[in-house]
């Protein structure tokens, strides 16, 4: 059954004076708007053959902001009613003091559109979704004897927005998800192991329960969970690393693009503070930021502010070149506005956020890479990790690494993290693939306690003298 969609000022609001509402929230103020969102989502989780978890999450509520400086006046609210709208106005006002301020120029218009409105959550029934799951599990089952256990989870959700500015412009966004993910644990002698694998995007919930998609993600997360099986205690110190293509881009992420957001380096905290212009990585290194790409898990046709999403050059053949900019952010450094204002609800303010972030390919066939570390790891899957944007300081753990000698790869090891800095690994990178590759559609990203869905790619990179963590004696 197809839901009803989003139309505020068709069922609880008068455009005409919300938008009174708004100008005079913001009468002398530098920028703001009105956000109104509503928000749709499901999860189904199967657990060793049983469902474990179905939940369903509906919200909406809108958030107003007023911009004086780098001051900003938020209120937001559940309750979308003109009363609860004024309230929200008074409040933010308060920001804004006696005025003075200049409103800046809304975004521009656009007519693209990167994704389709489906919706995911009712593209076909609980039953047949059920189903899939169940199947899922059989077939994992039936490929390993070993298996013990079967997660798959299957969710969707349908954002839709509205932004309302003073000038009148109004601007929409209809934004589907769907993601689907299978881990296993295999036990042999004992041992116990895990893996996992999964992705999605702002596509169609159909696609990813199509058994020709479900059935290969089923099987690299039982081969991860295999390779784990056999793997011996990584080694420690510092070696060469290789990274795989594809998601080993969330290092590239964390230690590089959390650095390149606006409001981190117009403060001067970033370790990218003050370097435009200036060579940050080595030759060869291009890392841009592209909220553009259809139906990908980061993408956005415009952001929280309404502006369109762009594919920003951050970094080109090693020079550092753009930052990654919401609209105050921007104001206040004298530049344009990128597409990268994002926030995770309309409870929430927007900051400068990463949409898709990723290293362009080189010329170096990924045989080649692995074949020139003497002594060292290639590292396919990451886990968690942190990083400090201060410093650039990094901690990733590997979920799927392997041993390399002599140009061989050689045992897979368990418990290898990678430590160091963005701006020193960036420096330390002698040989770029020609494999660039995106992940499969994982990503979410925190910041100041807000989490939104980010895409990430690289090519297979060499790096040297990365310190790995391990246990091997």
């Amino acid at each position: 059954m197809q839901h009803p969609r989003f139309s505020p000022f068709s069922d609880t609001l008068e455009l005409d004076a919300a938008l009174d509402t708004l100008r005079k929230a913001t009468d002398g103020a530098d920028d703001g708007e009105l956000f109104l969102e509503r928000r749709r989502s499901e999860a189904l989780v199967l657990d060793d053959g049983r469902i474990k978890n179905a939940s369903y999450d509906a919200s909406e509520g809108f958030g107003l902001r007023a911009v004086k400086g780098d001051v900003t006046g938020y209120a937001h609210s559940s309750e979308l009613s003109e009363s609860a709208l004024r309230r929200a106005a008074e409040t933010a006002r308060l920001a804004v003091g006696d005025g003075g301020g200049v409103m800046a120029d809304g975004p521009r218009a656009t007519n693209t559109i990167l994704y389709s409105d489906t919706d995911p959550l009712t593209e076909t029934t609980f039953k047949v979704k059920i189903d899939t799951l169940r199947e899922i599990d059989a077939y994992v089952r039936d490929m390993d004897p070993r298996v013990v256990q079967v997660s798959a989870t299957l969710s969707g959700s349908l954002q839709e927005v509205f932004i309302l500015r003073p000038d009148g412009q109004l601007v929409q966004d209809t934004r589907p998800m769907s993601r689907l993910n299978i881990s296993v644990i295999l036990e042999e002698n004992g041992r116990r192991e895990s893996g996992g694998h999964g992705g999605g995007g702002r596509t169609s919930i159909l696609g990813l329960m199509a058994p020709e998609h479900w059935q290969g993600v089923a099987k690299q997360a039982l081969h991860v969970a295999q390779v784990n099986l056999r793997a011996i205690p990584a080694p420690a110190g510092q070696m060469s690393v290789a990274l795989g293509a594809g998601w080993p881009g969330i290092l590239l992420h964390e230690a590089v693009g959390h650095g390149l957001e606006g409001d981190f380096n117009r403060k001067g905290t970033s370790a990218f503070a003050q370097l435009m212009g200036k060579r940050v990585a080595s030759p060869g290194v291009t890392v841009l930021d592209d909220g553009t790409i259809p139906d990908r898990r980061g993408s956005i046709t415009v952001d929280d502010e309404g502006t369109p999403s762009g594919k920003n050059v951050l970094i080109e053949d090693g020079i550092l070149v753009g930052y990654m900019q919401d609209r105050m952010n921007a104001r206040l450094m004298g530049v344009d506005p990128t597409g990268n204002g994002r926030r995770e609800s309309y409870a929430h303010v927007p900051m400068p956020r990463m949409t898709n972030t990723y290293m362009l390919g080189g010329n170096v066939s990924p045989g080649d890479i692995v074949g020139d570390v003497k002594d060292g790891i290639y590292a396919v899957g990451f886990g968690g990790g942190q990083v400090d944007i201060t410093n650039g300081k990094f901690v990733f753990s590997c979920t799927e690494a392997y041993l390399v000698k002599n140009g061989q790869i050689g045992e897979p090891v368990k418990g290898a993290t990678l430590i160091g800095d963005g701006p020193t690994a960036m420096q330390q990178i002698r040989a770029i693939g020609n494999d660039m590759e995106l992940d499969p559609g994982i990503g979410n990203c925190g910041k100041a306690g807000q989490w939104v869905p980010v895409g990430v790619g690289q090519p297979t990179l060499l790096i040297d003298g990365l310190t790995v963590g391990g246990s091997a004696t």
